[in-house]
């Protein structure tokens, strides 16, 4: 079932009107678009577009993204966070060009199938890029519809995802449903945010449930969140004639970067085993030169930073401090890296 034309219509007019200036907003090139996307996911704007422009400027198309090595992407993707989602784009450009000719198909299903993209991402490129009527719903889009609809029920759940996504679906179809779709994505982010929703300047604050039952405050229900588990880490700054050692770390946690020797626990014997682990020899300092916490989504590293000097790594790849965001790291390397050379 379509939603009312009215609905649309002020929506896409006040969007005409009240639009943000954004560098992914002056293309239609899907392969742009994509990019935009992953950046944005769990991402500020403001943060986001200077990463764009020089992302596309070093890696203006999918097959230069393709040719591209791994070090090169994640180096360029550096202080952006979230590594998983660089990877994934590169995996999903990768067979863009090996099974389309470098072209992102134009079929929903096939887009849909490419690694690391979902159903928001496929949608937005559809939409935006190819005037497909293709709904999305993202954190801003189902804050939109949960008020607007009086949605009660909590975010993540089954049923909620179900009654989201069929409004996003009834939404988007008729006339510009790229520029619908950002329409409701703009509203959640500049005009229905999470607190003190500003009505006064909502195109549709008169056919809002929310508002008309005082429950803007209330909707949508959050989803229930774990807190961050402690977990307690070593992080050891080698350093040989001034450059720092880095090794390229396996698994879950920043797996993929080029990264500080770290282990768990805490203590000098900790500060070793992370540089056994890491195949680095050094002389390591009596105490921590500092201490820091970093926050993920599930879990609060809490570090101790220690001092390494005179290292030996045949494996590792020496860094000087100043081109650390010329590689593939972690923020929280070169926090640590800034509060142990610092503490020199």
């Amino acid at each position: 079932m379509k939603a009312p034309a009215s609905t649309r219509a002020a929506l896409v007019a006040w969007y005409d009107a009240e639009k943000r200036s954004l560098p992914w907003r002056e293309t239609r090139d899907p392969y742009a678009i994509w990019v935009s996307e992953i950046m944005l996911q769990q991402t500020r704007v403001d943060t986001v577009i200077p990463y764009f422009e020089r992302f596309l400027e070093r890696f203006p198309s999918p097959r230069a993204l393709a040719e591209a090595s791994e070090d090169e992407v994640l180096g360029a993707w550096s202080g952006l966070g979230y590594y998983r989602r660089a990877r994934w784009l590169h995996a999903g450009v990768r067979e863009v060009v090996a099974r389309y000719g470098g072209e992102v198909p134009e079929d929903p299903e096939a887009r849909r199938a490419l690694p690391g993209v979902g159903r928001y991402t496929a949608g937005a490129i559809g939409s935006i890029a190819f005037g497909k009527a293709e709904p999305v719903v993202d954190g801003n889009v189902a804050r939109v519809l949960a008020r607007l609809h009086g949605i009660a029920t909590p975010l993540g759940r089954a049923d909620t995802e179900r009654a989201l996504w069929s409004r996003a679906e009834a939404l988007v179809e008729g006339p510009r449903p790229g520029d619908l779709n950002q329409a409701v994505m703009e509203l959640g982010a500049t005009v229905c945010s999470p607190r003190a929703p500003r009505c006064e300047a909502c195109p549709v604050a008169s056919e809002c449930v929310a508002r008309r039952d005082g429950r803007t405050a209330e909707l949508p229900a959050p989803k229930a969140r774990k807190k961050p588990v402690d977990a307690p880490r070593v992080a050891v700054v080698a350093t040989r004639r001034g450059a720092v050692a880095l090794v390229k770390r396996d698994g879950p946690l920043f797996g993929g970067l080029w990264e500080l020797p770290l282990a768990e626990g805490a203590g000098r014997t900790a500060a070793r085993e992370a540089l056994r682990e890491a195949g680095v020899s050094a002389r390591i300092g009596e105490e921590p030169v500092a201490a820091l916490e970093h926050v993920l989504s599930h879990r609060r590293l809490l570090v101790e930073v220690w001092r390494a000097t005179a290292a030996k790594a045949p494996d590792a790849r020496w860094v000087e401090p100043a081109e650390l965001g010329e590689v593939g790291t972690s923020t929280l390397t070169r926090r640590c890296v800034e509060q142990a050379l610092g503490a020199a």
